[in-house]
């Protein structure tokens, strides 16, 4: 005699068996804790954060010392001088460098361990890890970036304004420098999480990260159209365009960047990175 078992009783046990789907904040609060799990995370941010501000305060403290105590003279172009060493090309680099740094280990201290493999048996939605993955990084990253401007630009101006030379966050261009510098942060951040999901190496994506934010820009002109918009789409060359306020002494290139452009950059290079990430962990094994 054969025992039918009833087709609502197997998909129940299949159901129970199988377990609700996670959402993805539930997955964002995972990253988050492991993200901050990482002994050496606190550290390097921190100091990160300590450093730029002490580079940006020593480049306000040297032209300080060379502004008389009456001010600069008028026409000096005295908004852009205060700008430019509210957050300086030395920071910017030093920036660049700890981010592309944070991007690759948040995802190459996982294949390097094997828990990777562990994350996807208990969350098969790839796709889904990567993206709170990325997220938890441009979240953690645009914090650091906005305190390293914020008070980097605080602390300078306060320093400048002894002399006079200071300028506010309400002064034309201000908020899109200290915008732009909060936000290249997590730009290349995402741009070194894209790069080591498809090297899965921590040091050879570092170095294609150097080579992308650095060597690339360097390779091409502004003389001619095509390798002017090479350059312009680099995130180190929108950078330099969105710090420039004042341009009545710059020299401009025949083809030179805008403002609008140098946004979609950073857009373009964050979304295509996480684009890039989501992509190769679909269609590679771990």
């Amino acid at each position: 005699m054969t025992t039918t078992v009833p087709t609502t009783t197997v998909l129940a046990a299949g159901s129970d068996t199988a377990g609700p789907r996670p959402r993805f904040r539930d997955l964002y609060a995972a990253e988050w804790i492991r993200f901050w799990s990482l002994r050496s995370m606190p550290w390097v941010l921190g100091t990160g954060l300590l450093v730029l501000v002490a580079v940006n305060l020593n480049a306000a403290r040297h032209t300080y010392l060379n502004t008389e105590p009456g001010g600069p003279p008028p026409g000096s172009g005295r908004a852009g001088t205060a700008l430019n060493v509210s957050f300086t090309m030395a920071a910017v680099d030093l920036l660049m460098l700890l981010a592309v740094g944070v991007g690759v280990a948040v995802i190459a201290a996982e294949y390097s361990s094997g828990m990777i493999r562990t994350t996807f048996s208990a969350v098969p939605d790839r796709r889904a890890v990567l993206l709170a993955k990325a997220g938890v990084l441009a979240t953690a990253m645009l914090g650091l970036g906005t305190l390293a401007a914020g008070a980097s630009f605080w602390a300078a101006q306060a320093l400048l304004s002894r002399r006079h030379a200071g300028v506010s966050i309400a002064e034309p261009g201000a908020l899109r420098v200290v915008a732009a510098a909060a936000l290249l942060a997590p730009v290349c951040a995402l741009i070194g999480f894209g790069l080591a999901t498809l090297i899965r190496h921590a040091a050879a994506s570092v170095v294609a990260g150097v080579l992308v934010l650095f060597m690339l820009p360097a390779s091409f002109n502004e003389n001619q159209a095509w390798s002017a918009a090479i350059t312009h789409a680099m995130p180190l060359t929108a950078w330099r365009r969105l710090s420039w306020v004042d341009l009545t002494n710059v020299l401009l290139p025949p083809h030179p960047a805008t403002v609008a452009g140098s946004w979609l950059a950073y857009a373009g290079w964050a979304v295509g990175s996480v684009l890039l990430a989501v992509t190769v962990v679909r269609r590679r094994d771990v």
